[in-house]
């Protein structure tokens, strides 16, 4: 190999290029680097060493030995002391505005509406004008069966009078006793023409009366939905108008069925079970009743029972068809033990809150808690009252770990702005106040 190779090169004139065969190529030697590339890559490696190295140093000193809850740390938390308080026991359902009378206005009389006596949305009385159909045809048809009456009743009087004679010709038997006995039939039958005649004035009458038509009922009218000059019939299905019954008012709503054994026993005693109405956003209070009629049966379909309550409204504050939140007072737990709701917590253990102990150390301890009441729970059990909780900063807790509580400067038992531990009602109960916890967190 060594000749051919030695072979070639001398073959070659002086300055011609070489032209080295595929095997030969991988002991062809790299032309050397520039001076500047080698520094550029020295400079490099220089500085990511001291990247590396920052970054190290940063670590080490931003995490100390102990992680995120070091020996001894304190940790600022918001507190609260357990009472003793009343707990309100509310079911919150979503109910209708359902009036307790909806009347449409209709004629009972054909005939051409000359008049209207209202405003469309106003407060009417029950007697008040509405409107005026012309009644000139029932008083004249009136005229004319008054006259049929007189003629009858001269009839009957007539035959009155033969009857009085006949029966004395009779008793002197100048008469045949058949003739004095016609007459009474003859009598008779004047007497049924008058009183028929008399039905027939009384109904025009009695449609004369028609023509004004007078709210049946204490409400507020809704849009005209005839105007004066139509000719209305009986027959028409849509009427002149809509009263509804705006004082008292209802709301009916649903209840599910395991609600009943708490509130059906109350009902059937007579005592009042308390409604109040919230708006759509459940912030501000409308109007304040008591159950009505609670319906006969539950429907199969939904598990639930319809439910009445009924409102004074003195103030129109309930409008009928409004949608609103009802919350229905069941029962007062008297003097339970009562945190704020800000304080439970819930995870593996189960439900459970952090206690703040005398060597201001915190120690989880499980509870079984009842209603809620607002921003209050009731607990069952596991806490006694006077015991202090946390209510904000659990997030940064573990059994054992010191705590200082905001405001206090680690000596105080709660917090500014804490609740204070008494069962009163914020009247922004969001959920349903039940025994049963909400969802884990």
């Amino acid at each position: 190999m060594d000749e051919r190779t030695r072979r070639t090169d001398e073959e070659l004139a002086p300055g011609a290029r070489r032209l080295i065969p595929e095997p030969f190529k991988p002991w062809v030697k790299a032309p050397p680097r520039s001076r500047w590339q080698i520094g550029i890559g020295v400079v490099v490696l220089v500085l990511l060493a001291f990247a590396i190295y920052e970054t190290v140093r940063w670590v080490r000193t931003a995490a100390p030995p102990g992680g995120r809850f070091p020996q001894g740390a304190l940790q600022t938390v918001g507190a609260s002391t357990a009472a003793l308080g009343d707990v309100r026991v509310i079911l919150n359902e979503l109910g209708t505005v359902t009036p307790l009378a909806t009347v449409t206005v209709q004629t009972q009389i054909n005939g051409q509406l000359t008049e209207v006596g209202f405003t469309e949305g106003q407060l009417v009385k029950k007697g008040d004008f509405l409107a005026q159909i012309d009644p000139r045809p029932y008083e004249y048809l009136k005229e004319q069966y008054e006259g049929q009456l007189a003629h009858d009743q001269g009839l009957l009087a007539q035959a009155q009078l033969d009857q009085k004679r006949y029966e004395t010709l009779a008793q002197q038997n100048s008469i045949a006793r058949q003739q004095a006995e016609d007459q009474v039939f003859i009598a008779q039958q004047y007497a049924g023409s008058v009183k028929q005649d008399q039905g027939l004035v009384d109904a025009q009458a009695l449609n004369i009366a028609y023509c004004r038509i007078v709210s049946p009922i204490t409400g507020r009218i809704g849009l005209r939905l005839v105007d004066p000059g139509n000719y209305v019939q009986t027959s028409n299905s849509t009427g002149l108008a809509v009263i509804t019954q705006l004082q008292p008012i209802s709301i009916v709503f649903t209840l599910p069925e395991d609600d009943l054994p708490e509130i059906t026993p109350q009902f059937t005693a007579g005592s009042p079970l308390i409604v109040t109405a919230y708006d759509r956003a459940n912030l501000r209070q409308l109007a304040v009743g008591k159950v009505a009629a609670i319906d006969s049966q539950i429907d199969t379909t939904t598990g639930t029972v319809k439910v009445k309550a009924q409102f004074d409204n003195e103030n129109n504050t309930l409008f009928p068809n409004q949608f609103v939140n009802v919350r229905l007072l069941v029962k007062t737990l008297q003097n339970a033990v009562t945190v704020p709701t800000s304080a439970i917590q819930r995870g593996a253990p189960g439900t459970y809150v952090y206690v703040i102990n005398a060597d201001n150390t915190v120690s989880a301890r499980q509870v079984s808690t009842g209603p809620i009441d607002g921003d209050v729970t009731a607990i069952n059990s596991g806490l006694s009252a006077g015991e202090r909780v946390v209510i904000d900063g659990t997030d940064r807790l573990r059994d054992g770990i010191k705590v200082i509580v905001a405001g206090e400067g680690g000596q105080g038992s709660s917090a500014p702005g804490a609740a204070s531990g008494r069962a009163q009602s914020s009247g922004q109960n969001s959920g349903r106040s039940q025994n049963q916890p909400p969802g884990n967190q």
